[in-house]
Formats: structure tokens, C-alpha cells, sequence
């Protein structure tokens, strides 16, 4: 299992995006500020670590929003989505060197133009829209393989 956490920072309405490369992708792939796991690592501390180095902005987590999970292929990915709040300057600028290569307010009406991966996506609008009841979200096909800039091909 490969454990990632994302960070839900709301502002004016507006929700922190971030857009990263991947070396099987033809296009960047806009999603929540995140990433997988560093071994001996809380989940709280990975994605305070992920945002800053994504974005420039320090995070606090504040509270767990929903769990997701889903398969490609043998491999499973649990996903821990928190709602954080985000402190620096208002326009995030992603580290240099790192696969995130923008990062943006985005306005919640435009969430879904953004966002294509459909596991992302969809339980992120419906806990924006108090739809995910059981803050749970499984997929048994996650429809897409990403391979991260460390991983062997």
C-alpha cells in the first residue's frame, strides 16, 4: 500500500491547486498540494511537508476531511485528504527542482475544469458540497498510473 496525504486550504473561495509533471503524463496534472509517505512519517506531517515544498506556504492541519483509496493494478493507494490552513504570501510558488510545476487559488466553481483524475476529483466536490456522508471514498480502477520522478520506469 502507498499512502499519500493531501491538504484542502480554502480561502476566499477559492481552493489551493497545485499542477505536477510526471514523466507517463502528456499533460500536468492539477490536484490537491500532497504526495506519498516518507518512511517514519505521520500523515499530518507529510502533507505539512508536501505543501510547503509545493507551494512555498507553511500548513497547519487542522482536521481530517475524507479517507480515499483505490487501485492500479496490484498496487493500492490510501489517500488522507485534511482541511489545513496556509500561512505566507498569497501567490504559492512551488520549490524549484520539485515535479510541481505551478500551483494556483482556484475559484470552487472551476475545481472540475481543473482537476481530470476522477478519483481526485470526485470526492474532493463532494465533501465540498457536504456529499461525502461517510468521509469515504473507494475505487476499485483508479483510471490512471502515475510514476513519480524517483521511480524506476
Amino acid at each position: 500500500m502507498i499512502a499519500l496525504a493531501t491538504g484542502l486550504a480554502l480561502r476566499d473561495g477559492r481552493v489551493l491547486l497545485v499542477a505536477s509533471r510526471y514523466a507517463n503524463q502528456p499533460q500536468p496534472l492539477w490536484n490537491l498540494p500532497g504526495g506519498r509517505r516518507l518512511p517514519g512519517e505521520l500523515l499530518a506531517e507529510t502533507v505539512e511537508r508536501e505543501v510547503l515544498e509545493e507551494t512555498g506556504l507553511r500548513a497547519r492541519v487542522e482536521e481530517l476531511a475524507y479517507l480515499s483509496e483505490s487501485f492500479d493494478g496490484d498496487r493500492c493507494f490510501l489517500n488522507a485528504t485534511f482541511v489545513i490552513a496556509v500561512q505566507g504570501r498569497e501567490d504559492p510558488a512551488p520549490r524549484r527542482g520539485d515535479h510541481a510545476i505551478a500551483a494556483a487559488w482556484v475559484p470552487l466553481e472551476e475545481i472540475a475544469e481543473y482537476v481530470s483524475v476522477s478519483v481526485v476529483r470526485e470526492p474532493l466536490l463532494a465533501f465540498l458540497r457536504g456529499e461525502l456522508s461517510r468521509r469515504y471514498a473507494g475505487y476499485h480502477e483508479a483510471g490512471i498510473t502515475i510514476e513519480w520522478p524517483d521511480e524506476p520506469a
